[in-house]
């Protein structure tokens, strides 16, 4: 029975992880967590913020998803897109989810990003 995601990957260029750690880091305020020597040895890098990772793989081909994302769940989100506007990120917000306010954003290579709030009683 699966009882939780453990991570989502994403695909990166090769010599991206400058970039990525200045914005998963900086930008989003996550933590780069160590990634195993055999693995650390193909590059990329791994991020996390309390249960949630992202690891960024190295990809020779590389082509970032457009479509595909991760979805974060935000506390605060108003805030949240207000610092990730600060620090250079686009923000894009949808309001097509019922019961959620959303916005998406791209990371420095282009992968989609969305982050989204539960709104209503509870927060259900």
């Amino acid at each position: 029975m699966l009882a939780a995601v453990d991570h989502v990957q994403l695909a990166a260029p090769p010599g991206s992880e400058d970039r990525l750690r200045a914005y998963y880091t900086g930008v989003l305020g996550m933590t780069e967590i160590p990634k195993p020597p055999v693995l650390a040895a193909r590059g990329g890098c791994w991020f996390a913020a309390g249960p949630v990772q992202l690891h960024l793989g190295i990809e020779e081909d590389f082509r970032p998803a457009r479509k595909a994302h991760p979805g974060l769940r935000v506390d605060g989100i108003e805030a949240y897109a207000s610092r990730l506007e600060e620090r250079g990120a686009e923000v894009v917000w949808d309001d097509d989810l019922p019961g959620h306010r959303r916005f998406s954003s791209e990371d420095p290579v282009g992968n989609r990003l969305e982050f989204l709030e539960r709104q209503g009683p509870q927060g259900a």
